[in-house]
Parts: structure tokens; C-alpha cells; sequence
């Protein structure tokens, strides 16, 4: 891992925020498994809203719906659960930092996440500042579809690197 992630490590270590995210994960009765619970669930509406929204961007799924009212309805969902995920997963992230900032994969996750939100983030701003932006010409719905195109890929590529942090320790670290 570069330098950078396994300072920032370094630095909760010991900290107060790990001993908060450790005195809740010890402390509070069944609170590790609700937390990991409340971080599916909301990777579950992150993922249903942004594969939905790009599915119909790109014309595979629910035709009746304009992209404007999909992404008036779908995007405060995904955007409470994305907040959500930034609580739970910051419980495990403080608890156990150099499990986290001194594993590649971690790296990974961050590296697809930031620039997924920053597209998601466009696209949903660019959203609001017309009605019907995106399907005003041929243009924009074309520039719309390859942004759900990278978004699919980059939303998959999180999830799928959030799953191998875990795993990741079998292959460093084998019993």
C-alpha cells in the first residue's frame, strides 16, 4: 500500500475514534451484526437504485419512465443510503484502521468508489439544472448512456472489491 494509506492508518490507530468504533462493537449487545446489516442493506439500495437508473439510461429497463423522473425518484434513496454506508462502514474502518489502510484492495474500493460518486454526482446535478436534460438531443442521451456504462462498471467494481477486503486477509494471512 502506498505510504499515504498506511499513515492515515498509523494515525487512527490509538486513537479516539478507534476506541469509540471499539467500545460500540464491544460494548452495545449485537450491535457488529446490526451495523453490518444496516451496510447490506445499504449496499442493496445504492446498487438496486444506480443498476436500475443506468439500466433505464440505457434503454434495457422500465421504457415507460422518462430518465428524469427515474432520477428524481431513485437518487434520494441512493444518496441517504451512500450516507449510511459512510456511518456503518466507518464503525469497522476505525475499529480495525490497519486492516483496512494496509490492504491493496482497500485501496482499490476507494479508487472505484470516489470517482463513482463524483459521476453519479454529475450526472444527477447536470439532471437538475434542466428538466429533461439528458433527453433534451441525441448528444446528451448518448453522453448519458456512457456515463451509466462507467457507472456500472465502477458501482460493481466497489462491491466487488468491498467483498475481497475480507478475503484478502486468507491470502496474506493463512491459518
Amino acid at each position: 500500500m502506498p505510504e499515504f494509506f498506511t499513515s492515515i492508518g498509523g494515525l487512527i490507530a490509538g486513537s479516539f475514534l478507534q476506541d469509540g468504533a471499539l467500545w460500540a462493537l464491544r460494548n452495545i449487545p449485537g450491535f457488529p451484526p446490526i451495523i453490518q446489516t444496516v451496510h447490506i442493506l445499504g449496499i442493496a439500495v445504492v446498487m438496486g437504485s444506480v443498476v436500475i437508473l443506468d439500466l433505464r439510461i440505457l434503454g434495457l429497463a422500465v421504457p415507460s419512465q422518462k430518465i428524469s423522473e427515474m432520477t428524481t425518484r431513485l437518487m434520494p434513496w441512493l444518496w441517504w443510503a451512500l450516507a449510511s454506508n459512510f456511518v456503518s462502514g466507518g464503525f469497522f474502518l476505525f475499529a480495525r484502521p490497519n486492516r483496512y489502510f494496509n490492504n491493496p484492495v482497500f485501496g482499490w474500493k476507494l479508487s472505484f468508489l470516489i470517482p463513482a460518486i463524483l459521476l453519479t454526482l454529475f450526472f444527477y446535478l447536470m439532471s437538475r439544472r434542466q428538466h429533461d436534460y439528458w433527453e433534451l438531443n441525441s448528444k446528451r442521451l448518448w453522453a448519458a448512456r456512457g456515463i451509466a456504462l462507467l457507472s456500472l462498471g465502477l458501482w460493481i467494481m466497489v462491491a466487488m472489491a468491498g467483498r475481497w477486503i475480507a478475503y484478502m486477509e486468507y491470502i496474506y494471512f493463512p491459518a
